[in-house]
């Protein structure tokens, strides 16, 4: 191919170098993963508008025929659109080029070369100069520098075209779980990427910020979320903990201000999520907003807006670069959105926040060796899009038995209020696990100055268990079992099926020792490698696990003897986990009363919420008179000068456009399977096209392999003319 991206790469070679511009929200192309550096999730198109989307027909289909059954693949890709040619992943991560008119393939890359992939991919980078360009993708632990033109591997990159993301850590990680989901940030020749790390009571990854030369693929700074000796916050940790401790990575995408040379990097959790007793402090950089210099990784700014985080409350999107009014003046922000339902509004340049803040007292914990921080920082503006509180008055009361039977059960945990920490009793997180804000990210609209933001309000129960660790027991196979795969496969191995993790409880009928023993070893799909474990611990393991039932066998390792010594600290952590486990009703509803999921406008300006409408419906419900209730829902909206906001993410599999003033829908349709990506929007030959990938795979949801772009009939829009 010698067209489209040939010509990007002339025409925007300097553009895409140069740190002083400023990216412009999206027009005709989508330039970048979320539409722009800035992860505005706004176009300027408006040939789609409020008085003709209702007349969008499908221009095209695209099935990559990878989809995996069972709901073990997804697509979670927000595709990019430059000059006429859609660049996307599919179910089974092959990096694609398609022609953005009609959808057809112009070639495709395999970087897993036909085995079985693991991760999820949610974008690509683009980087042209001169008569080059080349896409940067990430699958598995790889970083991948792909010829734009041609789908051909650049050798030149890495080592024969690819980047070990396990390299460069400062400690050894070639058996631990190191991917990056979500698509670097360019700045000049610079791909600045995070990754997803480890976050159980295992050994862990560091989550080390790293910017890579886009030609070569070397490593040419690297920031330390978790500090060493001599770092700033350094102080907020164990003196040995950055020996040890992984986590604090930023697996959700960054934002890039090309005029002051910054980028913001939201951060997640320092691992194990959910207990610190080998990290006391507030944890610095963990759930953090981090300002650093693009050209050199130097700290500008950071705002942590939780302190010895317990409860996984990850950054789970990239922070918006907006422009606020305050009192008249005009101030550039970044807001950062949270699992919690919270919108931090912060000056760009200090890092301030721009709305009050307070630090609210919180419950202690009474996990042995564990020391909850005494309070967490809550914004008094804007007010929380989701939820904060899971008590009876919230109890679903859809039928009485439903709600006799959720009432017994949260009298038996601990709820009542935010930050409650974790138990062997029982808590409820709420909002849950996957938030509030999710991954899809906030739109934002800079002529009204709103957020526009999708949400979930199902609550989960978290239960800490014993692991015997620490005491010096046995290690069995059983408490490998506990301690590596509950989290997952639970206590009972009986999986979860509404997060597509399989039961483990017949896995001998499944597959032979060798087979076991190598899915162990690779993973596969979203189950990370377990190849830290020493050989006794796998063979232990194993032992449990083909025999169908627990077993405890009289070989086991005495306290942490027999470890390998690359990953210390593994066997020893106290608790683990009974799984991330939803709180539903007997019929399998969330366990609060509606609404599950909403679509919110949030005024940057004055610090109110403007609207709330449900997102997404059961039509069982409807048909029984209940009023729309809103489903979970995963993937972003993306807002128009069209004046409209796209949004897929929801259970029902629809694809909808919402009145951006006032959130009232305007058109539906249903997709083929679960839109659960953020869409994108571009122009080709005058016509204005909304693409999404319609992967499923979520919430207990088949999967899918198709991307469904739509236009106006083209009787109405002609084309090769004019399109704004």
């Amino acid at each position: 191919m010698d067209g489209p991206s040939r010509g990007l790469g002339r025409k925007l070679g300097l553009f895409l170098a140069a740190p002083g511009c400023l990216w412009a929200a999206a027009g005709t192309n989508w330039d970048a993963y979320l539409g722009d550096s800035a992860s505005s999730q706004h176009s300027t198109l408006s040939q789609i508008d409020r008085e003709n989307v209702h007349r969008l027909e499908i221009a095209w289909t695209y099935r990559s025929g990878d989809a995996r059954d069972g709901g073990r693949s997804q697509v979670q890709c927000n595709p990019l659109v430059i000059d006429g040619v859609l660049y996307g992943s599919s179910a089974g991560l092959k990096l694609f080029a398609l022609d953005a008119r009609n959808g057809k393939e112009l070639w495709r890359f395999d970087p897993f070369d036909g085995k079985e992939p693991v991760g999820v991919n949610r974008g690509v980078a683009f980087w042209g100069e001169g008569e080059e360009s080349r896409i940067l993708f990430t699958a598995g632990a790889g970083l991948y520098a792909v010829d734009a033109g041609s789908g051909r591997l650049l050798e030149d990159f890495g080592e024969g075209g690819r980047v070990d993301l396990r390299e460069g850590l400062g400690r050894p990680a070639q058996d631990l779980y190191v991917l990056a989901n979500t698509p670097g940030v360019l700045f000049g020749d610079l791909l600045i990427l995070g990754t997803r790390v480890g976050e159980g009571p295992g050994p862990a990854a560091p989550g080390h910020v790293r910017a890579y030369d886009v030609r070569s693929g070397e490593i040419r700074w690297a920031f330390r979320t978790i500090p060493e000796p001599g770092d700033f916050g350094y102080r907020t940790w164990p003196p040995e903990a950055w020996k040890t401790v992984g986590g604090c990575n930023t697996w959700s995408g960054m934002s890039v201000d090309h005029e002051r040379g910054l980028v913001f990097v939201p951060t997640g959790s320092a691992a194990f999520d959910f207990w610190g007793g080998d990290r006391h402090g507030a944890n610095l950089f963990a759930n953090c907003v981090i300002a650093l210099r693009a050209d050199s990784g130097e700290l500008v700014w950071h705002y942590q807006v939780v302190h010895h985080d317990l409860w996984d409350r990850d950054l789970p999107a990239p922070p918006n670069l907006v422009r606020v009014v305050h009192d008249g003046v005009e101030i550039d922000a970044v807001a950062q959105v949270t699992k919690s339902g919270h919108v931090f509004v912060l000056d760009r340049d200090l890092g301030r926040p721009l709305f009050p803040v307070v630090e609210r007292p919180v419950p202690t914990s009474d996990l042995a060796g564990e020391q909850a921080w005494p309070t967490q920082p809550l914004p008094l503006l804007p007010p929380p899009f989701a939820r904060q509180i899971f008590d009876e008055d919230t109890a679903t009361d859809l039928t009485p038995a439903s709600r006799e039977a959720v009432l017994a059960k949260l009298r038996e945990v601990r709820t009542g209020r935010q930050f409650i920490p974790p138990s062997t009793v029982g808590t409820v997180i709420f909002p849950g696990f996957d938030g509030g804000a999710e991954w899809g990210g906030a739109a934002f609209d800079p002529g009204s100055g709103r957020l526009i933001i999708n949400s979930n309000e199902m609550p989960w129960i978290l239960t800490m268990v014993e692991t015997g660790s620490a005491t010096g027991g046995a290690v069995t196979g059983e408490s490998v079992y506990r301690l590596y795969c509950t989290a997952c496969h639970g206590l009972d191995r009986k999986g979860d099926p509404s997060r597509t993790i399989p039961p483990v409880d017949a896995i001998a009928q499944k597959l032979n020792r060798e087979q076991a023993s190598e899915l162990l070893e690779m993973g596969r799909g979203v189950m990370p490698s377990f190849g830290f474990l020493s050989q006794k611990e796998k063979e232990l393991l194993l032992d449990a696990l083909m025999a169908g039932s627990p077993v405890e066998t009289e070989a086991g390792l005495e306290g942490s003897r027999g470890l390998d010594e690359a990953t210390p600290g593994a066997g020893t952590t106290p608790y683990t986990h009974t799984g991330y486990n939803r709180f539903f009703d007997p019929e399998g509803y969330p366990a609060v009363k509606p609404p599950w999921g909403t679509l919110n406008a949030v005024n940057l300006n004055t610090g109110e919420i403007d609207w709330t409408v449900p997102l997404g419906e059961f039509e069982e419900l409807t048909r029984r008179g209940v009023p729309q209730t809103g489903t979970e829902n995963y993937g972003g909206p993306v807002v128009t000068e069209g004046g409209l906001i796209f949004i897929g993410a929801s259970q029902d599999a629809k694809f909808r456009a919402f009145d951006r003033d006032n959130g009232k829908v305007l058109w539906e349709t249903q997709l083929p399977a679960g839109g659960y990506a953020t869409p994108a929007t571009y122009a080709v030959d005058g016509v204005q096209y909304v693409v999404i990938a319609a992967g499923g795979g979520k919430m207990g949801t088949p999967s899918g392999d198709a991307y469904v772009a739509f236009r106006l009939p083209l009787v109405e829009v002609g084309g090769s003319g004019d399109v704004r």
